[in-house]
């Protein structure tokens, strides 16, 4: 199972930018799929999460700014970053908290997938 993200950029505040992020492998389902991001000197912290049910749960910082959808036909997640502030800079990375998938003789878990992380820089 890999999570491979794409759409970050440069922007200036007050833009918008629409991140991607896609799980391959042969993946039966995903439950919990989010955003995370982690700026220069600082901790990761948790951006945005949605349930397979579509159930959402937002960071206080980016309420209102953002917002994560997904399509689980096509096991990608997206983020949808409007009205950004220089302190949205940072390494956004994707995350699948449980995969099903398929390994060519059995069904079985992956937990905590990662993707490769995606640079958002806003200036002001």
């Amino acid at each position: 199972v890999q999570l491979q993200a794409s759409g970050g950029g440069l922007v200036q505040a007050g833009g918008s930018l629409r991140l991607s992020c896609t799980a391959s492998g042969s993946i039966f389902s995903i439950d919990t799929m989010g955003w995370y991001r982690q700026a220069p000197g600082k901790q990761r912290e948790l951006v945005a999460t949605i349930t397979s049910g579509g159930s959402t749960n937002y960071a206080d910082s980016v309420k209102g700014r953002f917002t994560i959808s997904r399509d689980n036909a096509r096991n990608t997640v997206y983020l949808q970053m409007n009205s950004l502030k220089p302190e949205d800079t940072a390494v956004y990375y994707c995350n699948a908290d449980r995969v099903r998938y398929w390994t060519g003789r059995e069904s079985t878990y992956a937990y905590n997938c990662w993707g490769q992380g995606t640079q958002v820089t806003v200036s002001s």
